[in-house]
């Protein structure tokens, strides 16, 4: 089976769209679902090159959650071409998301609540510092997205 491409973006790659690559990461390694690429961006550069904001790491550490290896990358056009679904966080990753990879890749792009029981922006914790809320939502997201797949015969 072909892999399938999931690409979680923010608007700087530090706090949400890592801690979503790392939980979906996690709960793909636990099914033993090895089909599926995951991998995060930013819309914006404010934190390129930087790793995962210490917030996010602490509390992936407190779910015991293994951080995957991130430095933060801006989102490119191309990416279009290896991800399948590209995953933004709230209203504002979306609008950058449709102007970055073009009119032609719109139907690739949602919210990762989307996929969760009442679809609604994630909370940027660099602004709120409640990363526990993102947390419960950002699992909350990961888990409607991996039924999506596996729904869709995916996985």
């Amino acid at each position: 089976m072909e892999k399938t491409g999931v690409l979680f973006v923010c608007h700087g790659n530090i706090c949400r769209s890592t801690m979503a690559e790392s939980v979906f990461s996690h709960l793909l390694k636990k099914e033993g679902i090895t089909n599926i690429a995951v991998s995060s961006a930013a819309t914006h550069t404010d934190e390129i090159g930087n790793p995962p904001h210490y917030g996010t790491r602490e509390k992936l550490r407190r779910e015991q959650i293994p951080l995957v290896p991130h430095r933060a990358r801006l989102l490119q056009k191309s990416d279009a071409e290896t991800y399948r679904f590209i995953v933004g966080m709230d209203e504002e990753n979306l609008r950058h998301m449709h102007r970055i990879l073009g009119a032609e890749n719109q139907d690739k792009i949602s919210l990762l609540l989307d996929y969760g029981v009442s679809p609604r922006s994630i909370s940027d914790p660099w602004f709120t510092g409640n990363f526990d809320e993102t947390y419960d939502d950002v699992l909350e997201g990961c888990r409607g997205l991996l039924l999506h797949l596996r729904d869709e015969g995916l996985i």
